[in-house]
């Protein structure tokens, strides 16, 4: 009768409290799956935008070379997002266009234009390592980060430039991935990348990414005003400078197919 008593009153006190006394720790990687989602969540239904790019490459001399894009992005509603880049200076790669459809299940699709050859090529998976149009970031970096193309794990607690960050490691679920694993800063009040280290199929570090200056549209969207990456074994650097925001501009799916890769303007 006195074990029956106990029991009661252990099960008593653990549903009133259960808040504050959890039966069952949440495990790094549900953490870190949890933490992705609510990300993904609070940037979901800004339908579309446009912005202007200033693209600037940096040698391992210090030499640097500018140049100057477009950018058309669609929210995917049941799949990836699905994005195309126009090249407008200098000459030489004026009206080269890329068009990506990411896909929350398997490989993405990507296609290239250039003038100078006056055709539309695939970019076939396995290349999507690749640097994109000589800058330090990869084919695969073009795509949209959709929750379901990694998996997770939470690592810790961090503060970046003052701010309270988790710290969660996702691991690209495609094989063809140039990455084994990225680690990810994402601040605590706003769910917005902060930075973002990229490891080799070698596990060895490759390239750090940061988001600087963030802007807040809509009263909900949020979007940095410059993305910087370092290739720390090759010692260069690439910086995007983001302009001209503006979203709900009305862009449909046949904006985004490959036909329009040749007549983009």
């Amino acid at each position: 009768m006195t074990f029956l008593i106990n029991t009661t009153k252990l099960l008593t006190i653990l549903f009133l409290f259960g808040a504050s006394f959890p039966l069952f720790a949440e495990s790094p990687k549900a953490k870190g799956l949890r933490i992705a989602q609510e990300a993904d969540q609070a940037d979901t239904g800004f339908g579309d935008f446009t912005g202007s790019t200033k693209m600037t490459l940096t040698n391992k001399q210090g030499q640097s070379s500018v140049r100057l894009m477009r950018n058309r992005t669609l929210e995917g509603t049941t799949d990836g997002d699905k994005a195309l880049i126009i090249f407008d200076n200098p000459r030489d790669v004026k009206g080269s266009a890329v068009l990506t459809w990411t896909h929350k299940d398997g490989p993405d699709d990507q296609w290239l234009f250039l003038p100078a050859l006056k055709r539309v090529k695939r970019i076939a998976s396995k290349n999507k390592s690749g640097p994109f149009m000589g800058s330090e970031f990869a084919y695969e970096d073009l795509a949209s980060q959709e929750v379901e193309k990694y998996n997770y794990l939470f690592l810790r607690d961090d503060q970046l430039d003052g701010h309270p960050c988790y710290v969660i490691e996702r691991d690209p679920v495609d094989p063809n991935s140039g990455y084994s694993t990225q680690t990810v800063w994402i601040r605590k009040d706003r769910l917005t990348q902060e930075k973002v280290e990229f490891y080799d199929r070698k596990k060895s570090l490759l390239k750090t990414l940061t988001f600087n200056n963030y802007q807040q549209y809509l009263e909900k969207f949020w979007r940095a005003d410059s993305f910087f990456m370092v290739n720390h074994q090759k010692g260069k650097k690439t910086l995007l400078e983001w302009k001209d925001y503006s979203f709900a501009n009305g862009l449909k799916e046949k904006d985004f197919h490959q036909s329009q890769l040749k007549r983009a303007r």
